[in-house]
């Protein structure tokens, strides 16, 4: 029959276009499969991302008052619930919303290392500070004196803090800022990501 005839007679490339349709189809599940693993895997690293973003806080350091431990432009990590989860101690560097203004007319957030706790009785004398009669050991110090003239016992609730570099720090020894309470501590410096060369974590 004239039907017959024309089946017999497809010829080689006819036949390989179902073959040729089955790769096609084979490639789409697979281009398909690699885009929802993508997908997956970016859904990942963004639920990962705002999970970590609930506990630390990428910070620019801004000034010289904590030198020579931290420098501007240095890139730390902030841990947030620090607080939460432990205590202040002595010698954590913190960072606190002042009631100083910056430059937008907010309150300005300040980076300072905690000398005294509640019911610490602090003094500076001829630029050497004392912590409830002893001698505070700061070896951190940029120039090795602290100025200024203090005798203060700190309050329940509240932190006395200092810069490293007390030439030029704006810290508890000024009216200005005076003693931090625990509701204005945003968290303790904890990391330094960047410059590379003295990444590691901070004391």
């Amino acid at each position: 029959m004239r039907y017959e005839d024309e089946i017999v007679g497809m010829d080689a490339e006819d036949e390989d276009l179902p073959v040729r349709a089955g790769k096609r189809t084979v490639e789409k599940e697979s281009t398909l499969k690699g885009s929802l693993l993508l997908l997956r895997d970016i859904g990942i690293a963004v639920a990962v991302l705002i999970l970590i973003l609930q506990f630390y806080k990428p910070t620019i350091v801004f000034e010289h008052s904590m030198e020579d431990t931290l420098h501007p432009e240095d890139y730390v990590f902030l841990a947030k619930k620090a607080f939460v989860f432990g205590e202040v101690k002595h010698g954590d560097i913190v960072v606190f919303e002042s009631d100083l203004m910056d430059e937008r007319g907010g309150p300005k957030s300040l980076i300072k290392r905690v000398i005294g706790l509640p019911g610490d009785k602090i003094e500076i004398i001829d630029d050497v500070v004392y912590r409830n009669g002893a001698v505070v050991s700061e070896p951190y110090i940029k120039d090795g004196t602290t100025p200024g003239t203090v005798s203060v016992e700190v309050p329940q609730g509240a932190y006395f803090v200092l810069g490293d570099n007390r030439q030029v720090s704006m810290d508890s020894r000024n009216a200005a800022v005076g003693f931090v309470t625990m509701e204005r501590i945003k968290g303790k410096v904890i990391y330094r990501l960047f410059p590379l060369s003295t990444a590691g974590v901070i004391r």
